[in-house]
This record gives structure tokens, sequence and C-alpha cells, in this order.
């Protein structure tokens, strides 16, 4: 395993997850169910839609070298284009639902009387599983697996890719849970936000480089 690639990754991975809507459902519902379950149903989701992006970009890495390397600077702009024009409130927002979506399965089947009462008392092994399904479908397509799946298809190293990936999210999404309110309040992630856009700016530009002279 690359040890450096796996850093790199890591990296990048981090910064793009902290301001994204998974990392606010984390926040949200850690706030409502035992932080324990929370955490490892987010992390295994997450670190689950990163092994699909890494066999993505996998299969990407089998075309031609420029060809490859074409594409993943128009992704990697198209990445940074999105997240200089995300707004931070439709991020939250859309944390929200899902973090919501989830409280309804967890409360399914409970009566009006309970339905205050009930999360408090769920099991641990619940709350993990929904919480895995939810971030798992919320994560389907987003923007960091388009991250994840491009530096596999670029370095043509998935171990590597999927070790520092599915590392920055166990730490995202520890983050989330045990200090996400503190830390939404502390850092603006706007400005997060801005600073991953412009680290897929210089991805973009080495990629196209690539492009030009591989």
């Amino acid at each position: 395993m690359n040890l450096g690639l796996a850093a790199a990754t890591f990296a990048v991975v981090i910064p793009a997850e902290l301001p994204d809507k998974t990392f606010i459902s984390a926040v949200v519902l850690s706030s409502r169910h035992r932080p324990l379950p929370v955490w490892l149903g987010a992390a295994t989701g997450l670190v689950a839609q990163a092994g699909v992006a890494v066999a993505a970009g996998r299969l990407l890495g089998l075309a031609p070298h420029r060809v490859v390397a074409a594409i993943v600077a128009g992704l990697f702009f198209a990445g940074a284009a999105f997240l200089f024009l995300a707004k931070g409130a439709a991020v939250e927002s859309r944390g929200g639902e899902i973090a919501r979506d989830e409280e309804r399965l967890l409360t399914a089947g409970d009566d009006n009387s309970q339905a205050e009462v009930r999360p408090h008392r769920l099991s641990g092994a619940r709350i993990a599983a929904i919480t895995f399904v939810v971030v798992a479908l919320a994560e389907f397509g987003d923007l960091t697996q388009v991250v994840i799946a491009n530096l596999s298809a670029r370095s043509r190293d998935p171990l590597s890719v999927f070790c520092g990936a599915a590392l920055a999210f166990v730490v995202v999404s520890g983050i989330g849970v045990a200090a996400g309110r503190t830390i939404t309040r502390v850092v603006p992630l706007d400005a997060v936000r801005k600073l991953s856009a412009l680290v897929l700016v210089g991805l973009g530009v080495w990629s196209a480089v690539a492009a030009g002279t591989g």
C-alpha cells in the first residue's frame, strides 16, 4: 500500500466531507440518540460507499491513460464549481432532512404517545443499522464519491485510495457525533467548502496537464 497516496486521499476527503449533508445529519442524529451507534452506522455507511466509489474508479481506470486523465480533470473541475456555488443553508437543510428520514424509520410503529420517549429506548443495533442505511443511500453519487472514484482512476492504486478515504470517513463521522455542534459554531463550514473547492481545482489542473502530456 502507498502510504503517501492514502494520506493524500485522507487530506482531500476530510475537507470535502466536513461541510457535507451527511456530516450535518450525524450532528443532528447524535443530539437525539446515543452517539456510539450513530457513529458506527454513519461510519460504516460511508465506508461502504467509499468501496463503491473505488470500484467505479477502478473501472474508469481501465480506459486509456489520456482519456482517464481528461475525464478525471473534468469531474474535479465540476466538483470544485459545485462547492464554490453550493449554499451552506441548502446543505444544512438537506442534512436535516436526512436526519428526519431516519427519525421516521426509528419511530415507525410507535403511537403518538410514545413518539417522544421512544428514541431514548431504542436498541443500539437498530440505531446503527438504520443510520447505516440512511447515510449510505444519502451518500450515493455524492461529491466525495466522485472525488474518491477520480483518485482511484487517476492513481490506479485502489487499495491506498480506499484506506485513506475510509479513515477520513471514520474520522469525519466521529467529529460529527462527538463535537459537531461545537464545530459548526466555531468553524465556518462555508470556508471549509471553499478550501475543498480550491483543492479540487488543483487536482483538476494536475489531471488536465497529465491529459495533455500523457
